[in-house]
């Protein structure tokens, strides 16, 4: 406890910014767990009623179903429905810009937890480094005292243990929430093959279909 006292008044320069990320980390994260939950949505029940609806070519039944589902999927869906019933022929370009804005969305904030984690450590190494120099100076000018140069070190490396902390959290959340991000894409990505493949059955059937030529 002295020591984290002692840490707390001399190197509260270096401490106040780390103390200052670890807060941001803990709102970016509850923030994130808040948001991603939400929007959570059980994709595998709604693309079975959502195929039904587009199988029977009710469009209308289909963007109501969409909004009833409500969140970013529900969103990316809506526009997915919208899209198909405008242009087919481009629905992959349209719905990649329509998907990419949702996974903006998604990603908002999490360059913070990224930053935090990579720079944290390094934070701490330098308040380090910085208490163990003046550390020194004391002692060249003190004299040999052995136990001066155990607390001052001791105390020098709080400031690289609260850096490596905060980090380990900052990046432990930082590769979750990818891992969150990534699992939304995937349902982004089963929508467009579910829309894909009544787009391409359509392209068949014109293929397939005579033409009537007038002779």
């Amino acid at each position: 406890m002295e020591l984290l006292l002692k840490a707390a008044v001399e190197d509260l320069w270096i401490i106040a910014p780390i103390i200052l990320c670890s807060i941001l980390t803990i709102m970016v994260a509850i923030n994130k767990f808040y948001y991603y939950s939400k929007n959570k949505r059980n994709v595998v029940l709604f693309i079975k009623k959502l195929q039904k609806e587009l199988t029977q070519n009710n469009l209308d039944s289909a963007q109501n179903l969409s909004e009833q589902l409500g969140g970013i999927i529900g969103g990316v869906a809506e526009e997915a429905v919208r899209i198909f019933s405008e242009q087919k022929s481009g629905f992959s370009r349209s719905f990649d810009i329509a998907s990419s804005l949702a996974t903006r969305k998604l990603e908002a904030h999490l360059t913070i937890l990224g930053t935090i984690g990579g720079v944290c450590p390094f934070l701490g190494l330098f308040g380090t480094v910085v208490r163990i120099l003046f550390t020194f100076q004391d002692l060249a000018v003190q004299g040999n005292q052995s136990a001066a140069v155990a607390s001052g070190i001791a105390s020098a490396l709080i400031a690289t243990a609260l850096g490596l902390g905060v980090a380990i959290v900052a990046v432990i959340l930082y590769n979750y929430f990818q891992s969150v991000v990534k699992r939304f894409e995937d349902d982004f990505q089963l929508i467009k093959l579910l829309f894909l493949s009544f787009v391409d059955s359509n392209e068949e059937v014109n293929i397939n279909q005579p033409t009537n030529i007038a002779l």
